[in-house]
């Protein structure tokens, strides 16, 4: 299966290319107020409110803030009637992944990395983890009940 390498907080990871809709520059964004960490706000795009996360937070690497660079880009992953956008600091390209050569995540991540995570893959390049975008969809449950929270 195909899948989009980006880079996140400097490491790799695959999205699944049927998960993502379409790749672009990052648009302006809009704070949430009482929003978790990992909420980087809302953007319009294309006439619509879009929920943007950066799941670097989650994943606890190195590079989550408001920098943005050149390279940095929105991934939108939809699976109707859901879409979300994530922010890349790079897309790095297309990566096959065979199923049967997913090892498992390590099991010294985080609960929270470890969720979103279906395991990791090697290519020339090293180590590439490769996301469940079922786990990334599924943000939006705990988005509600921490607004609900707070």
């Amino acid at each position: 299966m195909s899948h989009v390498v980006v880079r996140l907080g400097g490491e790799r990871f695959a999205l699944p290319m049927d998960a993502v809709a379409e790749v672009g520059r990052m648009p302006m964004l809009t704070r949430v107020p009482a929003s978790p960490p990992w909420v980087a706000g809302v953007a319009n795009w294309r006439g619509r409110i879009l929920g943007v996360v950066d799941l670097r937070v989650l994943l606890g690497l190195a590079g989550a803030s408001d920098e943005r660079i050149a390279t940095t880009r929105l991934v939108v992953l939809a699976r109707a009637p859901i879409s979300v956008g994530i922010i890349a600091e790079r897309v790095e390209g297309v990566l096959d992944v065979d199923a049967a050569a997913v090892e498992p995540p390590l099991l010294t991540l985080p609960g929270e990395a470890g969720a979103l995570l279906e395991g990791q893959v090697t290519d020339n390049d090293g180590p590439v983890g490769v996301i469940d975008a079922g786990a990334v969809f599924a943000l939006r449950h705990r988005f509600g009940a921490v607004r609900r929270a707070g």
